[in-house]
């Protein structure tokens, strides 16, 4: 395994607006490519911000601009790049994360835990598979915002120092302002009870309901410390380096996970 640099890119979102979040986007990230980073992180629904309006905004998995534009972004920038949009999909609609290499290579994870207090799980179906992708030896799980309050669905289950199921947890949000705390307590509570690294990435300004956006977005690492840590309600493009040697070393130093109790979740 070897070390990672992480970019995350915390911005404002045009309501609705595809063709103005991606141009908003391609000048955020700039002249970031593969000589500075690995991963390109952008936040949840980056196209259209969290829109109940998925029969309107949703593009079609077999024919998505904004999944072509990922694509054009990892093969010209010669880095993987990783981001949730709306998606329609063999008659549902999903907030589907996509994870994009240079090579056009596509994995994606579907959101499991839908926020029905913004009536997501009326508009959205729901996630049934966790997943895990590599990026230079590197294994991070993937999660969508409400998934963060969820630690039986993002616990590690090693049976060893060398097999841990994961080293990072990447987790892409919409998340208000009103509820910051919970997200930054629980982002660096992840980190910790899974002794690995945690990469947030929220975003900031006023969707088209009239919520505040206070950004957060976060690099956290094993022992819950922040790597990258902002002020709120600005947007930046900062890049940490995750360490591969510390995080073994940690796990070898500090085996809590020989303690940790078996359970069994279904999905």
């Amino acid at each position: 395994m070897n070390d990672l640099r992480v970019s995350l890119v915390q911005s404002e979102l045009e309501w609705e607006d595809p063709e103005a979040n991606r141009r908003r986007l391609d000048h955020r990230i700039g002249s970031l490519d593969g000589s500075r980073t690995d991963l390109i992180v952008l936040p949840e629904m980056f196209a259209t911000g969290f829109t109940m309006n998925a029969e309107a905004v949703a593009e079609p998995a077999e024919a998505s601009p904004t999944l072509d534009w990922m694509r054009r972004q990892a093969r010209e920038r010669d880095c993987v790049i990783v981001g949730s949009l709306a998606i329609a999909d063999a008659g549902a609609r999903y907030n589907r994360l996509y994870w994009v290499t240079p090579d056009g290579g596509v994995e994606h994870y579907d959101k499991r835990h839908l926020f029905r207090m913004g009536d997501e799980p009326l508009h959205y179906a729901m996630g049934r598979a966790r997943k895990i992708v590599e990026l230079k030896g590197f294994r991070l799980l993937l999660s969508v915002c409400y998934d963060l309050r969820f630690p039986v669905w993002l616990r590690q289950r090693p049976s060893a120092p060398e097999h841990f199921e994961y080293d990072a947890l990447l987790c892409v949000a919409n998340w208000p302002a009103p509820r910051r705390q919970p997200w930054r307590t629980l982002l660096q509570a992840r980190a910790i009870e899974n002794l690995g690294y945690v990469i947030g990435v929220n975003r900031v300004g006023r969707d088209g309901n009239g919520l505040e956006y206070a950004g957060d977005s976060m690099v956290v690492d094993f022992k819950g410390e922040p790597m990258i840590d902002r002020p709120t309600g600005e947007w930046f493009v900062e890049t940490a380096t995750l360490s591969a040697e510390a995080l073994k070393t940690f796990r070898e130093k500090f085996p809590a996970w020989q303690d940790a109790d078996t359970f069994h979740w279904e999905a």
